[in-house]
């Protein structure tokens, strides 16, 4: 009998909870609320500073290029050194990216392609060439290539400033 009646109480607690809550609720909300006014009853006004800035417009691949830094790609390029190397004929896992751009696809002969790679036809653009890092297995699904892409245009686009200052 006493648990019904502790239960019973606690029930009523948490009503009456409730109940307080509700009543304060819809008493803060009528105080603080004015649907009368017309408009606002001040402004605030913020400094040049603050406002926030316009979004940037985003520049296209030709001009992320022309403006890329070849040293800055080289150090984005620390993250293809675990597959790939610069000097001319030096394979790892990946081959050599030695004059790489203006290349023929999959053309250098003394490396093994995946068979994704041996199908795609033409040569390694700068165009080509960022939407391949971008995303190299949407680029060219089966490749044995794992990495997962560079996220920024700018990287993409600094990497292959570095690539094309090499077999210069």
């Amino acid at each position: 009998m006493s648990a019904i009646l502790g239960f019973i109480k606690f029930a009523a607690a948490l009503c009456l909870a409730l109940a307080i809550f509700f009543v304060v609720n819809l008493a803060s909300g009528g105080l603080f609320t004015n649907r009368d006014l017309e408009e606002p009853a001040y402004v605030i006004l913020r400094d040049e500073e603050e406002a926030p800035a316009a979004p940037a417009e985003e520049q296209s691949f030709e001009e992320l290029l022309a403006a890329a830094d070849p040293a800055a790609g080289e150090r984005v390029f620390k993250e293809c050194r675990a597959c790939h190397r610069v000097e001319e004929g030096v394979h790892m896992v990946g081959p050599s990216l030695y004059n790489v751009v203006g290349r023929a696809v999959a053309s250098v002969s003394e490396f093994k392609y995946s068979d994704a790679m041996t199908g795609l036809d033409g040569e390694w653009t700068p165009e080509r060439i960022d939407a391949f890092i971008t995303n190299p297995r949407d680029y060219a699904p089966g490749t044995a290539m794992t990495f997962a892409g560079l996220d920024k245009a700018a990287d993409r686009a600094a990497v292959i400033a570095y690539l094309q200052s090499l077999g210069m």
